[in-house]
């Protein structure tokens, strides 16, 4: 079954009749309501793009003949001839393409108001008029200065109608690649109903059903696990490449996949409220909305169209009751033998110069080619003002767990003693926690996967709340765990304990490893900064942004982290409802801030913040907090949005 892509709705393609290709791709649709709003964006395109074709195949000639006959590389007696020539070229293209700037002359009219559309009406019929003018004289006999405006008018439609296509160019490729995301979703789901378990479409599935996953199979819905421990797979959603392990009560997100364990999850989101229709809506929201440098040129261009018609009618004014009396001589040789004449000359002059072509068009095409090139490289930005925003920031605030760091633990450093070998130590404590479900103790078995060391079956295992465990491996009595498990068990510590300053000075959690009665190691875990953390920090100091750590993790291991990435100001612990009154003190000293995190604990931090620039990976709260979302968990996006923004605005 193929999904609608505007409600949603799964269709049939066997049976479906309604269809359309767009981009090379078929798509299908369960209403012809459906179909024709999805195909108008793409029929506004061809419509635009026939417009410009037409405006410019006719306008470009005009163009040229017009100089050719203003610079005189044409014989005179042709002028009359070549003149009529471009106002047949000129005429179509005036009341074709153009029409759309009298209709919203019109809308400008009704409403009370004064648009772009009314100056470029006023630009365009001013110049076709007067050369109509200039035209009829001619073929009257008249004697008149034969210069006309007819290409200006056809080029002036021609370029702004080019404009507004590359605009509806940038909203169908931000909204191409947000479809190829809402292509991962599942069409059907396994529902369990009356305890049996039914093959459902997906649109069916409502809140607080429970819906069974295999080993393999996409995850419906959002929502969370009721019963099961799985690892998913969530790259195609965060860039995350490395499978997330959830047990129950973790939250999962639809289109993402399960890739072991049986999985029953109770669905929280479906729908329009799943993470892949609210990021496709972020982007719908970000073409409609306008930025303050937007706002500004339409209030300019209010204030602006009336100013023009007051000055070209007080210049006309001018040159009615002086002018032409001061410069009879100089305005006969240009065939001017009238005030009148010299009126409407100097009047069409005005209005023709002040069409706005770059204050109607350069502003909104800005903006939306931003977002949608934003779009295309995996930044979601909400709006134009946070990339109008984006472009004057001073400081940027990162949150660290989750956001600088993998936000899982890692094993670090393996530490051999009492004459063990550092595969020993890993081999014993790995079997050891075989099959832990502690986080700790389950980077331990990576590690010792990824090394190619043996992972015994344990004979014998228990945990031990708040210390550790004690686990029988190949005959051997073996502890893993802190200092108060091993003084409990009389074990002496002496040896080991210069590693475990080390290893604790530079935030790491270090763990020691017993072996009847001895001390025969520590293994050191850590949350490990991701791959480009230290590289995304290092730009940011190079573009000369204040970089700063905030955390609620404690002090020691806040400082190892700001080490490693070069980040000299570090504030930690502090509680998440501290988080925005530190990015409120930055911003009473005058900085622009922006705040990067992904978790619940961020988004008040986020809201609070200039821009708030939430990762992909993190929570709803968190993106709905944020005026600019990461899709893909690579922080070196935060760089790329900021460049975008310094290149836009």
């Amino acid at each position: 079954m193929a999904v609608d892509p505007v409600c949603g709705m799964y269709v049939d393609e066997a049976t479906s009749t309604l269809k359309a290709v767009v981009g090379g791709r078929t798509y299908y649709f369960c209403s012809t309501t459906c179909m024709e709003t999805f195909l108008e964006p793409e029929k506004e395109r061809k419509r635009l793009r026939a417009l410009v074709l037409f405006s410019f195949a006719l306008g470009v000639p005009a163009f040229l003949l017009s100089l050719a006959m203003e610079l005189r590389w044409t014989p005179d007696p042709w002028m009359i001839p070549l003149t009529f020539v471009v106002f047949l070229l000129a005429t179509p293209v005036q009341f074709g393409p153009g029409l759309r700037f009298y209709r919203g002359t019109l809308d400008a009219i009704r409403n009370k108001s004064a648009n772009m559309d009314v100056l470029i009406a006023m630009g365009t019929t001013a110049a076709w008029g007067y050369s109509t003018g200039v035209l009829a004289a001619l073929l009257l006999g008249v004697n008149v200065d034969p210069s006309t405006y007819y290409d200006t008018g056809a080029i002036i439609i021609a370029l702004i109608l080019l404009g507004k296509y590359f605009e509806e160019l940038a909203k169908g490729r931000a909204s191409e690649a947000l479809r190829k995301l809402m292509d991962l979703q599942p069409r059907t789901a396994k529902v369990l109903r009356e305890r049996r378990e039914e093959e459902v479409p997906v649109e069916l599935v409502e809140a607080g059903d429970i819906v069974v996953v295999r080993p393999g199979e996409r995850i419906p819905v959002d929502g969370a696990i009721a019963e099961g421990f799985a690892s998913i797979d969530e790259s195609m959603i965060t860039g995350e490449s490395i499978p997330v392990d959830k047990v129950a009560g973790d939250a999962v997100i639809g289109a993402t996949i399960n890739r072991s364990g049986l999985l029953k999850i109770r669905a929280t989101k479906v729908g329009k409220d799943t993470t892949l229709s609210q990021i496709i809506q972020l982007v719908e929201d970000a073409q409609v909305s306008r930025a303050p440098i937007q706002r500004i040129a339409d209030r300019v261009a209010s204030v602006f169209v009336p100013a023009v018609i007051a000055a070209a009618t007080i210049a006309a004014a001018y040159w009615y009751v002086l002018g032409f009396t001061s410069w009879r001589a100089t305005l006969g040789g240009y065939g001017i033998h009238s005030p009148v004449t010299s009126a409407l000359f100097v009047f069409v002059a005005v209005i023709i110069i002040a069409c706005p072509c770059a204050l109607g068009i350069a502003t909104p095409t800005a903006i939306m080619v931003g977002t949608g090139k934003g779009a295309e490289l995996g930044v979601l930005i909400k709006g134009g003002e946070y990339l109008e925003k984006a472009e004057r920031l001073t400081a940027i605030v990162f949150d660290k767990t989750g956001t600088l760091t993998k936000g899982k633990p890692s094993v670090t450093d393996v530490a051999p003693m009492a004459g063990a070998t550092a595969e020993r130590v890993l081999e014993l404590a790995a079997s050891a926690e075989k099959g832990s479900e502690h986080p700790l103790g389950q980077a331990i078995v990576r590690r010792a996967v990824e090394a190619g060391v043996p992972v015994h079956d344990p004979a014998e295992f228990e945990a031990i709340p708040g210390q550790g465990i004690r686990a029988t491996v190949d005959g051997a009595s073996v502890l893993l765990g802190n200092r108060r498990l091993m003084r409990e068990a009389g074990i002496p510590l002496e040896p080991a304990e210069p590693t475990l300053d080390r290893l604790e000075r530079e935030g790491k959690t270090a763990m020691l490893l017993a072996v009847d009665g001895r001390v025969a190691g520590v293994i050191a875990v850590a949350d490990t900064l991701k791959e480009h953390s230290a590289a995304a920090v290092s730009a940011l100091k190079r573009m000369g942004l204040r970089v700063v750590l905030l955390t609620g993790d404690n002090r020691r291991t806040a400082e190892a982290i700001g080490r490693q990435l070069g980040i000299d100001e570090v504030l930690a612990e502090v509680l998440p409802g501290q988080k925005a009154d530190k990015v409120r003190e930055l911003q009473a000293r005058a900085e622009v801030v922006a705040m990067v995190g992904d978790g619940i604990n961020d988004a008040p931090a986020l809201a609070q913040a200039d821009v708030g620039i939430a990762l992909g990976s993190g929570t709803d709260v968190a993106m709905e907090a944020g005026g600019i979302v990461l899709l893909k968990d690579d922080l070196r996006d935060v760089v790329a949005a900021i460049r975008l923004s310094k290149r836009t605005v």
